[in-house]
């Protein structure tokens, strides 16, 4: 019997996030820098006939392997579009904290995309990929190959792939979650109304840590009030981690409620994190490298 195949699902982090408004459909346009943090999900898959899922690690604690699961309903999606696929049976490492603002499902979603591709001969360029990573969920097609770059609309339109120095981070969930669908309720958008233009400058590539640093000091996350009025936590996770010595930034990613800071350096984050993790043994507490 052949080997399962294996790939990570890797967290996404919006190192900045804009409303740009709300569409006539109700759709909220949003504009974000996107990287992706050396930390994930993992996810295999066993050639097989009948398609499942099995779940185990630290954070699978409810969760279901029923229709809901991003996974099954990636893996259903592709075989919809590309009859005689064969599928198998997965199994998901959970790591990632859920409905956390850092794609955890997302990616789960993209990297089963990514087995049955390498399974069944599909091209990483296939066109059928990025369709079905579409149809899933807003951020599946930006975690296909979980590579930096801006993202827009409502997640479907993605720019060239960006090469980001690396970002030494420190990832915080101070475990709520935060329903995504409220956080948009909240901003009070009315249907067809416009906020914000999207953005001009060019992000061919910040030469170093410290021009990009620059850069995200002149953006933010439009989500963050919002996110904190429903959940305070998250205001506590932010001023404590701008306080941690050496933190150059502190954002919330996505919808919340995980927040990350930004250090120069790898000891500086690794020595952060692991004071907060002491000071806040219940939170879930990452260093991590951006990129």
């Amino acid at each position: 019997m052949a080997p399962p195949l294996t790939t990570r699902a890797r967290a996404k982090v919006n190192l900045d996030l804009l409303v740009l408004g709300r569409r006539a459909d109700g759709y909220h346009e949003l504009e974000s820098l996107v990287a992706f943090a050396g930390v994930g999900d993992t996810l295999s898959l066993e050639p097989g006939a009948d398609l499942s899922l099995t779940l185990a690690g630290p954070r699978s604690e409810g969760l279901a392997a029923d229709d809901g699961n991003l996974v099954l309903r990636a893996a259903r999606s592709l075989a919809a579009a590309r009859p005689g696929l064969r599928l198998g049976r997965f199994h998901l490492v959970k790591r990632l904290p859920v409905a956390s603002g850092i794609g955890g499902g997302s990616a789960d979603a993209a990297a089963a995309l990514r087995l049955l591709a390498r399974l069944n001969g599909i091209t990483p360029g296939d066109p059928i990929l990025r369709e079905v990573a579409t149809q899933v969920g807003a951020d599946v097609s930006v975690c296909l190959d979980s590579r930096a770059r801006l993202m827009a609309g409502i997640g479907e339109k993605l720019g060239p792939v960006l090469r980001l120095p690396p970002l030494f981070a420190v990832l915080v969930n101070p475990g709520v979650g935060v329903e995504t669908v409220g956080v948009f309720r909240a901003l009070g958008l009315k249907a067809g109304e416009a906020v914000s233009e999207a953005r001009a400058q060019n992000l061919a590539g910040p030469a170093s840590a410290a021009d990009l640093l620059g850069y995200l000091a002149t953006t933010s996350n439009d989500l963050a009030a919002p996110a904190q009025r429903g959940a305070p936590v998250i205001g506590e996770a932010l001023d404590r981690l701008a306080a941690l010595p050496g933190c150059r930034l502190a954002r919330m990613s996505g919808s919340g409620a995980t927040c990350f800071a930004l250090f120069d350096d790898c000891a500086s984050s690794a020595a952060a994190a692991k004071a907060l993790q002491r000071e806040r043994p219940g939170w879930w507490v990452k260093p991590t490298l951006l990129s």
